[in-house]
């Protein structure tokens, strides 16, 4: 089986399977074993790195085999020291990943599919056609190579995860869920789940789910208006899950979880960024434990959304915070570089179209 159509994406085979394929190949089933430790716990993209095992098993791994790993295309460097790359899988679909290196933590946000399908309106990615979902292997992909990034240029670890880049994690559901698996497994990277945030636009009945699945890591709901009205004109997908909606699926989320959620809020100049939307805001912040950040905005292109006055957003924050709400300010990352998440994939991606 020359043909690499023709192989099998190794990592597509929980252990059981790969025994039993290695059984199937005249081999010992421990040595799948030893397989799996090197694709997920060491992240081996490569059999021939495979040390100790034999010439010719890693021959017949070749053979019968493919680790359809995620490579960088493109990376820039922030004069704040983010790092914003350009992945491209093995299908030479585009994909973004970013570090974020601030003081105290190293983060990697990572995307979960190619494009997305929700069209949020001041979103880049937004404005892609979702062109399928991410494996889990390309998910766990991301944090590795985001991790040798930060090691190799800062000298420190990943410290988080945030699952904020391309797509919407929870139409992805079960490759997400995967990825989560292998990225806090021991015989994988053993990170704490503690240690991930899966942020979502908000699809109520995965909300659901993450309860019923009793979900160890975090959720954070991209909200930017606590209005029905306003948050249908700026998130389409709001139509379909209402603000009534997700506030049931939060209270049952917590309820099982007993796991705080994360509101995350942009705030638009002239359209969710008076003190009427922060009573809004804080009204449905009474539904279940909770803190809330408010994000600075990277403009894009396709969209005339830009950030509220620097006043505007204090004395939003400061009503917030005498309702007794946790609230933090989050200053926007990597402003001199395509920062709005989409904005480098769709740049590489029209270079590619150009060639």
């Amino acid at each position: 089986m020359n043909n690499v159509k023709d192989k099998i994406d190794i990592r597509s085979l929980g252990l059981e399977a790969l025994q039993e394929h290695f059984i199937r190949m005249g081999e010992k089933s421990f040595r799948a074993k030893q397989i799996y430790e090197w694709l997920w716990k060491k992240s081996c993209f490569s059999f021939n790195e495979m040390s100790n095992i034999s010439k010719e098993l890693r021959s017949k791994l070749d053979e019968n085999f493919v680790i359809n790993n995620v490579k960088i295309n493109s990376s820039q460097v922030s004069a704040d020291k983010t790092i914003k790359n350009s992945f491209i899988l093995h299908d030479t679909h585009l994909i973004e990943g970013v570090l974020i290196p601030t003081p105290g933590r190293m983060t990697a946000c990572v995307s979960s599919q190619v494009g997305c399908s929700l069209t949020c309106k001041f979103c880049a990615t937004g404005y892609m056609e979702r062109k399928r979902n991410l494996n889990p292997d390309e998910i766990y992909d991301q944090v590795v190579l985001i991790d040798k990034q930060a090691r190799e240029n800062y000298g420190v670890p990943l410290s988080n995860i945030v699952y904020m880049g391309m797509g919407e994690p929870l139409l992805n559901y079960a490759n997400m869920m995967k990825s989560v698996e292998r990225i806090t497994a021991e015989d994988g990277l053993n990170m704490s789940a503690k240690r991930i945030t899966v942020s979502t636009a908000g699809i109520a009945k995965m909300i659901k789910k993450l309860g019923d699945d009793q979900v160890k890591f975090n959720l954070a709901l991209s909200l930017h208006a606590a209005n029905d009205e306003k948050r249908n004109a700026i998130m389409p997908i709001n139509e379909q899950n209402s603000l009534k909606a997700l506030a049931e699926a939060l209270k049952y989320y917590y309820a099982k979880t007993k796991n705080p959620v994360t509101y995350e809020y942009i705030i638009f100049d002239g359209v969710n960024d008076g003190i009427q939307d922060a009573v809004e805001l804080a009204k449905f912040c009474k539904h279940l434990p909770c803190k809330v950040n408010i994000i600075e905005y990277n403009p894009i292109a396709f969209a005339s959304y830009i950030n509220a006055g620097e006043d505007k957003v204090e004395a939003f924050a400061a009503y917030l915070q005498k309702q007794g709400i946790n609230t933090h300010l989050r200053r926007s990352r990597g402003k001199d570089i395509d920062a709005a998440c989409g904005q480098l994939a769709i740049k590489e991606k029209a270079k590619v179209t150009e060639v």
